[in-house]
Order: structure tokens, then sequence, then C-alpha cells
């Protein structure tokens, strides 16, 4: 009964023109802010599962490393036991270092990664290749794959390369550094290709095969910079975390992927947030039209209020008729606010009708994408708006004297 009250009120012919001009300026406010509130949070989350997707290329699901220290030790039997968890798909094993990648007279300073053969199966990085093949070599004939960014320093296009490039790793264990080049071992690695994935990546990481790592910076034979995991699905990582605790003990570190960039997953959390709060903030004060136009309806309404009166409302019921009133103009402007949003991501993502400027980006185009989580969390934001916007006039209806005239 309250919801046709209100929605009579909505459609009936006001005494004063404005106010129907008001009450339809109210929904279209609603209706902008919802759909561009709607629109915003999809672009962030297009870009925010772009950036995720590439980091993933990269970071594995689970990574084990030493508790203190740059090397961790686990024997050819502890590696097994790891291998042989339920859970797991595929572990590879890491040797890595910064290191000095020369080319003549150009330089840079890399971060070298050497790879065991498993390593395809753990990381998304031989799927980014640009240039060349993912070919790594050996220990005797050792490869190696580049960032991008590494390969526009040292001015060379991997793929073409014919002389080998020189390469300075730390020794580990050397005490004496008197004579710095005592402490660096020289290498020889040939370039067979080149990666792009992301520019924080692609400007520092260099890898190779782990033989050949390991030699040159003087690690033992069960020794290791880090363990990386592929596990089979995705709901399984807290699980294997488990049992990787329970066999390691506390000597490791055990990371999932959000802990080895919870910099890079908080800040993308705090930014959605902002933009949320600040988007809110703008359909509130595209409220305060609602409030002039429930003022105006409450005061057009007046001799109503005073019929429901005498037929036994009381100020509760006139209370909800105007608090629906303020739900009716909310609910328009949200539901033609989602159709809009809605046609203008398919728009978006069939027709690309706003571009990325500049050529350095993965894709030409503004990234999209629609979560269910979003259109629920702006809808009962716009209810509430609209609840909120709509408590004054209510209130003040209910408290119209009621007056008997002969």
């Amino acid at each position: 009964m309250v919801m046709t009250f209100a929605w009579r009120y909505f459609k009936a012919k006001k005494s004063t023109n404005a106010i129907n001009i008001i009450a339809w300026v109210s929904v279209l406010a609603i209706l902008i802010g919802t759909a561009s509130l709607i629109i915003i949070l999809s672009a962030f989350n297009g870009f925010e599962s772009l950036v995720k997707s590439l980091y993933s290329s990269f970071y594995p699901d689970i990574r084990i490393g030493p508790l203190k220290g740059k090397t961790l030790v686990l024997t050819q039997s502890e590696i097994d036991r790891i291998r042989g968890l339920g859970g797991i798909k595929s572990i590879t094993m890491i040797a890595e270092d910064k290191a000095l990648l020369q080319n003549g007279d150009f330089q840079a300073v890399v971060f070298v990664k050497g790879v065991d053969s498993n390593y395809a199966k753990v990381s998304g990085v031989p799927q980014k290749m640009v240039r060349g093949n993912f070919n790594l070599g050996n220990a005797e004939d050792p490869r190696m794959v580049m960032g991008v960014g590494i390969e526009n320093a040292i001015g060379i296009l991997s793929d073409r390369a014919l002389i080998p490039l020189t390469l300075y790793l730390p020794k580990k264990g050397v005490k004496d550094i008197s004579d710095p080049l005592e402490a660096l071992s020289e290498g020889l690695v040939i370039p067979s290709g080149s990666f792009a994935i992301q520019q924080d990546f692609d400007n520092k990481y260099l890898i190779t095969n782990i033989d050949f790592t390991k030699l040159y910076l003087n690690f033992q034979k069960d020794e290791y910079s880090a363990v990386e995991i592929a596990v089979k699905e995705e709901k399984l990582v807290e699980d294997v975390k488990t049992e990787l605790k329970k066999l390691l003990g506390p000597s490791f570190t055990i990371h999932d992927r959000y802990e080895q960039n919870r910099t890079l997953y908080s800040t993308i959390n705090l930014e959605k947030w902002a933009i949320y709060g600040i988007f809110t903030l703008i359909l509130l004060v595209a409220a305060f039209n609602m409030v002039g136009a429930l003022t105006m309806l409450v005061l057009e309404k007046k001799k109503d209020i005073q019929v429901l009166q005498a037929m036994g409302a009381d100020r509760q019921l006139i209370r909800k008729i105007f608090l629906a009133e303020g739900l009716v103009l909310a609910g328009i402007g949200a539901f033609c606010g989602i159709i809009l949003a809605v046609a203008l991501y398919f728009l978006q993502v069939n027709y690309k009708l706003v571009p990325l400027q500049g050529d350095s980006f993965l894709i030409d185009y503004y990234p999209v994408k629609l979560l269910w989580q979003d259109f629920l969390l702006v809808t009962v934001t716009v209810f509430a708006i609209g609840l909120l916007a709509s408590w004054f006039p209510a209130y003040r209806a209910s408290k119209e004297p009621f007056e008997l005239r002969n």
C-alpha cells in the first residue's frame, strides 16, 4: 500500500510544474551518478585484471624463500617430498642474484634468474616472448632470455645477436674484497630471445639455466635462492601453504602470490575504495535535488495528508509513504543508470569507443570488466542515499498537524 501511494504521487499531475521538473532532475542526477560509478568501477576492474594477469605471468602461485640470508638449503629428498604434496602441479628451483651485463660499451645492472627445466610449467614467461625463443641452454652452452627493457639498454636485438655477452656475477662466500675482480665471476652468455610482460620485469630480469647460475654464483650442490610452485587449482593454495609449513618448519618463508605483491594489491584495493568514496560524495550532492523535490511534494500534498489522517493513518504510515517516494525516485534513477552503464560497457568491449593514448601499452583501449558485486554495492549505495535524502521531508510530512474543519 505504501509503494502504491508513492507511485501515484510520482505519476500524478502537480499544481506547480516546477515540482515535476525538480523530481525528474533528481532522477537524472541519480541516473548519471549511478552510471558513472559503475563505468568507473568497471574500468578500474579492467585495469586491475590486466595488471594482475601481467604479474601472475611472472610471480608463481607459491614461493619458498630463506627466512634469513639470501639462500636456502634443500636436499633432493626434501625436494621430492615437496613435489609429492597433494595439490602441487609442478615446482622449479631458483638461483638468482644481481649482476652486470655488458655488451661492448653498453652496460646494464640486471637481476639474473637461473631456473631449471620445469620453469615453463610454473611461470608464464615463455608465453610472453616477443623475439627469439625460450632457450636457456646448459652450463657448458649457456643461453638467456631478457626483458625488452634490458635489450634496449644494451643495444641489441636478442634474436639476432651473434656475439656472446659478458655477465659478471657476485661469488658467494668471498670475504676478501681488496680485489673486487676476485669477488666476481665472468661468464659469456648468448641471447636467445626477449620477453615483454610489464616494465618492472622488462627492465630488470634476465633468465638463464640454473646450472650456469649456480656455478658462477659459487652455490653448493643443495643450495638455492628459492623454490617456485604452481598449484593445480587456485582454491588449493592455502592448503598447500599449510602442508609446506608442516613439512619445512619455521626456517623458510612461504608466500602466495598476494603476499609476494602485498604493496601492489593493497594499493589497488585502496584506490578502488577511494574512487567509490569520491563518486558516492557526488551522488550525495545529487541527492540534494531529491530533498527539494520531496519537500515541495509534502507542501503539495498537505490536503492528502489531512485526508489520510482523517481516515486513520498514523504518523508512521505518513512517514513511510514519503520515504517510499524517495525510494521510487532513487530506484528509477538507479535502474536507468545501470541500463546505461551496461550499454556503454558493451559498446566499449565491441567497438573500443575510448582508446588509450600513446603506444606504450599492451592494449590500445580502456579495458573494462563488470562484476556483480559492483552492481550490488552501487544499488545499495543509491538506495541508502535515497532513504537519507527522503528522511527529512518524510519526517516533516509526519509532523503535519491534523485539523478538523466544518
